[in-house]
């Protein structure tokens, strides 16, 4: 590690103490952009590290709310503006009790990584609240959208701030959000992406970061002239990003046969099907029931409930390909030792670093190929991209359209990631390279700009 690098972290951990996911999401990138930092003497007299870990703006407030029975709650809400170096600040609203400050900076850290990634003109930020819409009434859920849009709407904008959705906050969030918005400021403009597509949302906005983990697994394989074609696939999770992976696995030919939730998970040893996928969506995005549920439903699958503690049986499914698609790290190094044990080829993570540091260090060691979020689920900022677009000139494209616009950012990023990786003498390593290719693009905006 470069002293400059040594130095960057040692002050941000006297500066940000107690947030370990921010300082673990930090430590990843600047690990990464050490290999090249002393190529460019210009990056350290200008101090664009310690710019770009400081985030240009925190809004903290308070939003109130009432339930149904008439009792007053108060929740806390934010919006991390991390970096407009590249554009207006674009990111999700994770509504969860365990949104906190340092969750959200490190989703903000990583999104401007990301976003720069896409190659669109999208700044890095996240938002949210530690407020839980589980088991809360469609009314209750709307008065808390109301009273944290009261405050936020002051700080987002078309040309400044457009959030999106993210964990606990769906298509039902979005619509209360920007029902709020449109009369607080009585005007119908694109600040929120995600909308219905009867007022402005784009085709494929709810299954763009699905659908392009896939299509960056396929990049990966096509590089070796393998397919995903009959491939044993592991998918944690069974939110939106989840259920879509496995659905264009599905339609890609390769066979998912696992989904969890913080139950346990479930395992289909023939592979899901469209119709069975088609009963999970029911299930999840509509009854928000358990998936335990399924294998009551269907006697060819079996149900496993989670550990309280110790390894989790999940990462010991014998398959070729893992796509952790729930929740940051959710794959620690001890799963990661147990899917090499179980065979597995390939990983593409799906969520927000649901691999832990360790877990990464295991599949470098041992030579399996891992695509960070970072690059692998940019699919959804990607169509939040397009959608604004449409929101502009005042149109909505096909689907079709929309998807082979979405395939071929997705291709663009990974083509950027193993393009910067063999450059930097990391070939196929795609972390450093998404890494790297991520931040001298942000670093020479800042540059540019002035370096601010």
């Amino acid at each position: 590690m470069s002293g400059y690098i040594k130095d960057v972290l040692e002050s941000l951990e006297e500066r940000n103490p107690g947030e370990k996911e921010f300082l673990a999401a930090a430590k990843e990138a600047l690990d990464s952009i050490g290999l090249i930092i002393d190529d460019h003497p210009d990056h350290r007299k200008s101090a664009i590290l310690e710019r770009l870990v400081e985030p240009e703006r925190i809004i903290t407030f308070r939003a109130p709310w009432v339930d149904d029975d008439g009792k007053p709650h108060v929740n806390r809400g934010w919006r991390v503006q991390f970096s407009s170096a590249l554009g207006p600040y674009k990111g999700g609203l994770r509504f969860h009790p365990s949104v906190t400050q340092s969750v959200l900076k490190f989703l903000g850290f990583e999104q401007t990584f990301k976003n720069s990634l896409t190659g669109l003109s999208l700044g890095g930020a996240k938002g949210g609240a530690d407020f839980d819409p589980k088991g809360r009434s469609d009314d209750e859920i709307r008065r808390f959208c109301e009273s944290f849009m009261d405050e936020l709407h002051r700080h987002i904008g078309p040309d400044r701030d457009i959030p999106a959705g993210d964990i606990g906050v769906g298509s039902r969030e979005i619509g209360y959000l920007f029902g709020r918005y449109r009369r607080l400021r009585n005007e119908f403009t694109g600040t929120l992406t995600g909308k219905g597509l009867a007022w402005g949302g784009s085709p494929l906005r709810t299954e763009a970061t699905g659908y392009g983990v896939v299509y960056f697994a396929a990049a990966m394989l096509s590089d070796s002239g393998k397919s995903l074609e009959g491939m044993r696939c592991i998918v944690s999770g069974s939110g939106n990003v989840a259920v879509y992976t496995a659905e264009k696995l599905i339609d890609m030919g390769a066979r998912p046969i696992t989904l969890s939730d913080s139950g346990g998970f479930i395992f289909e040893p023939d592979g899901l099907t469209r119709e069975k996928l088609d009963w999970i969506k029911e299930l999840k995005f509509e009854r928000r029931g358990r998936i335990s549920e399924y294998a009551d439903e269907f006697s060819s699958a079996k149900y496993t409930k989670a550990p309280k503690e110790g390894a989790n049986p999940l990462w010991q499914v014998e398959a070729d390909g893992v796509f952790p698609c729930a929740t940051q790290n959710e794959l620690d190094e001890r799963g990661a030792r147990d899917l090499v044990k179980a065979g597995v080829k390939l990983v593409v993570e799906g969520a927000n670093m649901p691999a832990t540091h360790e877990a990464v260090e295991v599949f470098r060691e041992k030579k399996i190929a891992f695509a960070p979020g970072k690059a692998s689920n940019a699919g959804g900022v990607a169509v939040s991209g397009l959608e604004m677009s449409q929101n502009s000139m005042r149109l909505t494209w096909t689907e079709e359209e929309v998807e082979g616009r979405l395939r071929a950012i997705i291709e663009r990023v990974h083509k950027s990631c193993l393009d910067m990786a063999d450059v930097c003498g990391q070939c196929n390593d795609y972390a450093h390279g998404a890494n790297i290719a991520g931040y001298l693009r942000v670093a020479a905006a800042m540059k540019a700009q002035g370096a601010w």
